[in-house]
């Protein structure tokens, strides 16, 4: 019997080999937008985890919408001279698809990695003055972000743009566009961040505006063959807030626009936010955006197990499902999904006999 999660998905000229996608997962390891060394072991190790889809992290477009100063970004050309090699190393030795996640941190850049400290950097520990829809930061004590007026809106669409042709330059399979967590267009979205009077703010539709701008931008100069997505805060978990029928209205927009799939998280926008995470937590709005817009969707959150994986594809909770932290724990979690499933799946034939004897099968040679 074929495996759900192990069939084969196509996105325009893309076929992925299964429906495994590895998350966009912040690395804090750039130097000055530049990724390097520690990137391509990262990049070079989960390329030859087998999954369907790795997804880098988020990259930003300008130099303002990292999260932190160690953030990648894909802003000149020089950001992506750096990822070429990265790639290169990762391409030699796998044939996994891979897509980039472009991303603006808005009010929730300027941070220190997260593991020397917590909050805003100031200015004059390497921080940056931050952009948001309104002057309106993300926790009490942090420095105002700058509202954004209308020549900063074509500025950052136009950014998004020119990072999707650097994208396709070097060879990108997909993008991802971070519309989700609290950054920018989630800012914009959420009416809890986003208190303009013009016409990106105060109604539903004028809250769409500005991230469908950003969409039709990188739609018009991403190749028609590659796939293009949004990532989405299906809600924020406040009252008040951005929430899961708004979601589906942008889904709706995003799909007549030629959206190829919607990746569905959740939360980030505020400090106030009330989760109680559990496994699969998150699927529940996946599967309405699939079951009521009939786009691609990718779920995540707390997806651990190989049979709780292949349930979401199987029961019509997704279409894709993505790991995050439970791959960084264990980078061959597709091999062992595979051998726990009866499928095959492709990995370096320098690797095969690794496989204890019960999972011989495993390995398509």
């Amino acid at each position: 019997m074929t495996s759900p999660l192990f069939s084969p998905l196509a996105l325009r000229e893309l076929t992925l080999p299964n429906r495994i996608v590895i998350a966009p997962m912040c690395m804090y390891s750039a130097v000055d937008g530049k990724v390097g060394d520690f990137h391509t072991m990262h990049v070079g190790t989960l390329a030859q985890s087998g999954a369907g889809l790795f997804i880098l992290e988020a990259t930003a477009v300008t130099p303002e919408g990292r999260i932190t100063p160690l953030c990648p970004g894909l802003w000149d050309d020089a950001c992506a001279a750096a990822w070429a090699p990265v790639l290169a190393a990762a391409r030699q030795h796998s044939q996994m698809p891979l897509a980039i996640q472009l991303a603006h941190a808005g009010r929730k850049a300027s941070c220190a990695a997260p593991w020397l400290s917590r909050g805003q950097l100031a200015p004059d520990a390497g921080g940056w003055q931050t952009l948001a829809p309104s002057p309106l930061p993300f926790e009490v004590g942090e420095s105002a972000p700058q509202a954004l007026d209308a020549g900063g809106l074509a500025r950052i669409r136009d950014a998004f743009a020119a990072a999707a042709r650097r994208a396709d330059r070097l060879g990108i399979d997909a993008v991802e566009i971070h519309a989700a967590h609290g950054y920018l267009l989630h800012q914009f979205l959420s009416p809890l961040a986003n208190q303009r009077s013009d016409a990106y703010g105060g109604s539903l539709e004028n809250r769409l505006r500005f991230p469908l701008e950003v969409f039709d931008a990188v739609r018009a100069v991403w190749p028609a063959g590659k796939p293009l997505g949004l990532r989405v805060s299906a809600t924020d978990w406040v009252d008040g807030g951005w929430e899961i029928e708004q979601t589906l209205v942008l889904a709706q927009a995003l799909q007549a626009r030629g959206c190829d799939f919607l990746h569905v998280s959740s939360g980030g926008l505020s400090p106030a936010q009330q989760i109680v995470p559990a496994p699969g937590y998150q699927l529940p709005f996946a599967r309405r955006v699939k079951a009521e817009t009939g786009l691609t969707t990718i779920g995540v959150g707390l997806i651990t197990e190989p049979q709780q994986a292949e349930a979401a594809i199987a029961d019509g909770d997704a279409d894709l499902v993505a790991l995050a932290r439970g791959i960084l724990w264990n980078p061959r979690w597709p091999w062992h999904a595979a051998a726990a499933l009866g499928a095959q799946i492709a990995a370096p034939p320098q690797y095969w006999r690794g496989a204890p004897a019960e999972a011989g099968h495993v390995f398509r040679r």
